[in-house]
């Protein structure tokens, strides 16, 4: 819609109209909010009612622009629901004038010069690209020529609301106060964790702090919620999610201060934040989940070799920082590790993604490329055995130019499937069954060979 009609608006007169219900419910005694993943949240909204025996028709205001309605459910003693509407046709100034097509407004001028006023009726005939009226015998366009003009309308159109609104009618058994639960699933919000360590490596230990970042553009703001999330990916058939469902009576305790709860659900991992907080509208907020101190880790450095091949000059090794979770499953995301300097100040050095990771596994972060660790692994011969059979030879040259002795997590993956170690340098370890993994100790200002002949019968 054009300025001159947004200028128009924005000066209406509305008279006052009739409540279409009485609005009960405006304020939750408590709200729940469960987040997941993929843009999806269960809201959980707890509310006391007062209803008449027989038929209510009750209206929740502030609900989510978002939601989905075929999903809202409302539970409570002696309640059963009829018949449920989610308006969202929103009370705004080009709404309106829209609604006004065909029927009669008051146009109100003001004359810049000696401020008198003229009021006309008109008919809206139009709204396209501007608005045109019937005024009298002519037609008008409304024109932005800076002269003060204001439409009055008569009253408010029945299906615009000033808020998103959800109306539902129920049946009571009896009349009185009763506590009811309104739930749904609307789209809208997210979370995404974030972690930052601060590594200590004289001390091989970290301080590791988790952040859970909120975003809402829902329609609506959630004050004062106690808030969980779902870490993994639920099923979600045509768009829609029945998972939700057999969560809603789940037990969500918190187990510490400073931590969030953390406890599984289904195949999932569900968190609590360990305070309620309030998620604006158009908000993105930060809270944080998890605080550990002294959390052994190591600095260690690693190489994959992905084929039987060779590579034409020494490649640097990764530098990976090594932690165990112990006690604590992680939800994906970014850990951003920082180092201090010579002077006590924490640098970043380096940034890894992680994935969803069980409670008691190695976290290993990449943070970068080693300047003085390389790797270069050759193909010393390769030949075909028999009708079927192959067999190679592979040489890792392990090089160390650090004044202080290495060891480097060195793997080659893609061996062949079923493949057979004949003889090799270093004990390998097979870590699947095209994987073989060695531990190599690299001196300072030196180099340490693996090599590793191979066969298969296919």
């Amino acid at each position: 819609m054009n300025r001159t009609i947004l200028g128009l608006l924005l000066l209406a007169g509305v008279a006052p109209v009739a409540a279409w219900a009485a609005d009960q419910t405006s304020q939750p005694q408590q709200l729940s909010v469960t987040i997941y993943n993929n843009d999806l949240a269960l809201v959980q909204d707890q509310r006391k009612l007062d209803v008449t025996s027989g038929r209510n028709r009750i209206e929740f205001k502030n609900v989510s622009a978002k939601i989905k309605p075929e999903t809202v459910a409302l539970s409570g003693k002696g309640l059963s629901v009829v018949e449920q509407n989610f308006d969202f046709d929103l009370l705004t100034p080009s709404k309106m004038m829209e609604k006004a097509v065909g029927k009669q407004v008051q146009i109100v001028r003001t004359n810049p010069g000696n401020g008198a006023q003229t009021t006309e009726t008109a008919t809206v005939l139009s709204v396209n690209e501007g608005v045109v009226l019937k005024i009298g015998n002519r037609i008008e366009v409304l024109r932005d020529d800076g002269v003060p003009t204001r439409v009055i309308f008569s009253s408010i159109p029945e299906n615009l609301r000033a808020s998103p609104t959800l109306s539902v009618t129920v049946d009571a058994a009896g009349a009185g106060r009763r506590d009811a639960t309104l739930s749904y699933l609307t789209t809208g919000l997210s979370w995404k964790a974030d972690y930052v360590a601060l590594f200590d490596e004289k001390q091989s230990s970290l301080k590791f702090q988790g952040w859970v970042t909120l975003t809402n553009s829902s329609g609506t703001t959630y004050a004062n919620a106690k808030t969980q999330l779902i870490a993994g990916d639920i099923n979600l058939v045509n768009g829609e999610d029945d998972y939700w469902r057999r969560q809603q009576n789940a037990n969500r305790g918190g187990n510490g201060r400073g931590n969030s709860s953390e406890a599984a659900i289904a195949d999932y991992k569900l968190y609590q934040l360990p305070d309620r907080v309030t998620i604006a509208q158009n908000e993105t907020k930060q809270v944080g989940f998890l605080d550990l101190q002294g959390v052994k880790a190591a600095k260690g450095y690693s190489f994959r070799v992905q084929d039987l091949e060779s590579a034409s000059d020494p490649e640097h090794a990764d530098v990976v920082l090594t932690f165990n979770n112990t006690g604590h499953a992680l939800p994906s995301g970014i850990v951003r590790v920082y180092m201090r300097d010579e002077a006590g100040e924490p640098k970043f050095v380096g940034e890894d993604d992680i994935g969803h990771t069980q409670a008691g596994s190695d976290v290993n972060v990449k943070i970068g490329e080693a300047f003085d660790v390389t790797v270069q692994p050759t193909l010393v011969s390769s030949e075909y055995v028999g009708k079927t059979g192959r067999r190679c030879s592979m040489s890792y040259v392990v090089h160390n130019a650090k004044p202080e002795a290495v060891t480097v997590d060195l793997r080659q993956v893609r061996v062949w499937t079923g493949a057979r170690v004949e003889t090799e340098s270093l004990p390998s370890k097979r870590i699947s069954s095209n994987t073989l993994d060695w531990s190599v100790p690299v001196p300072a200002n030196g180099e340490t060979t693996v090599t590793v002949a191979l066969t298969t019968d296919r």
